[in-house]
């Protein structure tokens, strides 16, 4: 037995015991006469003491060898430690060693293992597993384990049954990119790695299964942003015989269990939201509804003098900033400049500051007159001390420029606190977009949305306003959920089909399986699929993803540690029947 306690686990009513213990040596002082180790492993560290009166002498000259890292078995009596360290959990006591083995030594690491590390990311996702000993990235993953085994209890108990879906499967066209991988069986053909489980949940209904989940790995070949990864975790979930509110009650008390037990934070219903809605208030799908500063139109009093940059817009819309009437005019450029960044496209921003005594002082004064600013004011509901900023152009681009500043605003002003959570749905969501570029509608969310029952005729002569009857779960402005009830008729899934422009023919070859299926029975369906890696992020008081996964990619969508991907030689190449032209 390699220890009989772990380096977390021993206290004061240890003391005289005789114990084993087995870790990393985190840390080592010699004084010549004595030799203080503090060992480590994953539940703690326990301070070791080398002593030339009470040790043996091969055990001193074995532990003035030892170096950072090294993996080491002691065997020896817990006694109370002299200095004692209330800051540790085994602070009031130390091991008196009488035996040492070194398991096995280890080179210099190339970054410090505490805490707060001066490894920089790059270089501690090249050996993350080094990573993985540092209290905060170990203590994550540990909490993603809570989170998960706190979803598959409340899930079991429900009646779900969790069943594993293909990762060999068909590509289709929707959606990002697939990743595809060579059939050395089927010459020239491909198998695609699933961006989810979407027809297997569907045909696991048509089974009869009734109620699944599964925690289940998905792949997306996207154009990597910061923070998203090419491999991602899903809460996938299907149910049968539901309408919508069936499964916005079941997974809002998936959720409002998972904050109780999880974070200790006890919440209400959770409020709903119209898409529309959503744009409109705050100018983006997953609005983080912790604070205010909702957007306030001001077409109808502002397009009304000779100011031509608003009179050409199509849209004018500003927030309130409160308690912003305190930025200094160079604090104010910093934000026209922000809003003027590529990323975000704005041309520039009006503002406003509304003083203490009630008048206005705007940077369009030459256009505006204070009854003007007045109105601004109770459009956006500002007051005195706070701040108007207003940006014009074109509907959708000046939303999301407008929703990207209120953003960075909250950031600043501390108004996105971690420990603060306000959930809700935001429903009703258009179900198809048009693609100026290919010409054609493509579904929203998947072509196996259904549209909402009223509006099937609708579908037929007004197909961009009919809406879905799909729905997102919204956290702390992130969508940490989303689904929607499911076409189980084949002639309906015919017409969404063909509307996304597939031929019949086309149609049949890709999805036909799953239209063979529904003449089989299918009852009505639903589900939603959450975001794990996202999910725990934001549980865990944190919007970062990779802090949360064991072995991540980094921006490029590369493994830097294990360097993929990477080319293969020419034998598999041959074997898989592939040609490179180099």
């Amino acid at each position: 037995m390699y220890r009989t306690h772990t380096n977390g686990q021993l206290r004061a009513e240890h003391i005289n015991k005789e114990v084993t213990l087995a870790g990393w040596v985190q840390k080592s002082r010699n004084k010549g006469f004595m030799i203080w180790v503090d060992l480590r492993d994953r539940y703690g560290i326990t301070q070791l003491i080398f002593d030339e009166d009470r040790s043996p002498k091969a055990v001193m000259e074995a532990a003035s060898t030892l170096g950072r890292e090294f993996v080491i078995q002691v065997t020896g009596k817990v006694i109370e430690r002299e200095s004692k360290n209330p800051n540790m959990p085994t602070g009031d006591i130390e091991i008196l060693v009488s035996d040492l083995k070194v398991l096995n030594p280890a080179l210099t690491p190339p970054f410090s293992i505490e805490n707060d590390t001066d490894g920089g990311e790059d270089l501690r996702m090249k050996y993350r597993y080094l990573d993985i000993r540092r209290a905060p990235v170990r203590n994550n993953l540990v909490f993603r384990h809570k989170v998960t085994m706190a979803v598959r209890n409340y899930l079991s108990e429900k009646d779900f049954v969790e069943v594993e879906t293909p990762y060999l499967i068909k590509s289709t066209p929707e959606g990002a990119r697939d990743f595809v991988v060579p059939s050395r069986m089927n010459e020239g053909q491909f198998y695609a790695l699933p961006q989810s489980p979407q027809t297997f949940k569907q045909l696991l209904m048509v089974g009869g299964l009734d109620k699944y989940f599964q925690i289940v790995k998905c792949f997306r070949d996207e154009d990597l942003r910061a923070d998203r990864q090419p491999e991602f975790t899903q809460i996938d979930c299907e149910m049968a015989f539901v309408e919508q509110e069936d499964i916005l009650n079941t997974f809002e008390g998936l959720t409002r269990h998972l904050l109780k037990e999880i974070n200790g934070v006890e919440i209400g219903d959770f409020p709903r939201m119209t898409y529309d809605e959503a744009m409109q208030r705050y100018g983006n799908d997953k609005p983080d509804i912790r604070f205010g500063m909702e957007f306030g139109e001001l077409n109808e009093v502002a397009q009304h003098k000779d100011f031509n940059v608003f009179n050409s817009a199509e849209l004018v819309v500003g927030i309130a900033v409160p308690g912003g009437n305190e930025y200094s005019r160079k604090d104010i450029d910093k934000l026209i400049d922000w809003v003027k960044r590529p990323q975000i496209g704005a041309l520039g921003m009006v503002y406003v500051r509304c003083n203490e005594d009630g008048s206005f002082k705007s940077s369009v004064d030459k256009f505006y007159d204070e009854t003007d600013l007045q109105k601004w004011a109770e459009v956006t509901g500002a007051k005195a001390g706070d701040l108007i900023c207003v940006l014009s152009g074109e509907k959708n681009k000046t939303r999301a420029q407008l929703s990207a500043l209120r953003m960075e605003l909250a950031k600043r002003m501390g108004l996105r606190k971690a420990n603060e959570f306000a959930p809700l749905w935001v429903v009703d969501f258009p179900l198809l977009e048009w693609d100026e570029e290919t010409e054609r509608f493509h579904a929203m969310h998947h072509p196996f949305t259904s549209p909402k029952p009223e509006q099937l005729e609708l579908l037929k002569t007004k197909p961009a306003e009919v809406k879905a009857n799909a729905y997102d779960l919204v956290l702390n402005g992130n969508e940490i959920g989303g689904g929607s009830i499911r076409i189980h008729d084949k002639e309906l899934q015919s017409r969404m089909l063909n509307y996304l422009g597939f031929t019949p023919e086309e149609a049949k070859a890709q999805f036909g399986f799953l239209m063979e299926a529904f003449e089989y029975g299918a009852p009505p369906h639903g589900g939603i699929a959450f975001g794990l890696d996202r999910l725990v992020a934001i549980l865990g008081g944190q919007e970062t993803i990779r802090d949360f996964i064991a072995f991540p990619k980094n921006n490029a969508g590369r493994d830097v540690m294990i360097d993929a991907p990477a080319p293969l030689d020419s034998a598999q190449l041959k074997e898989l029947n592939i040609k490179l032209d180099l």
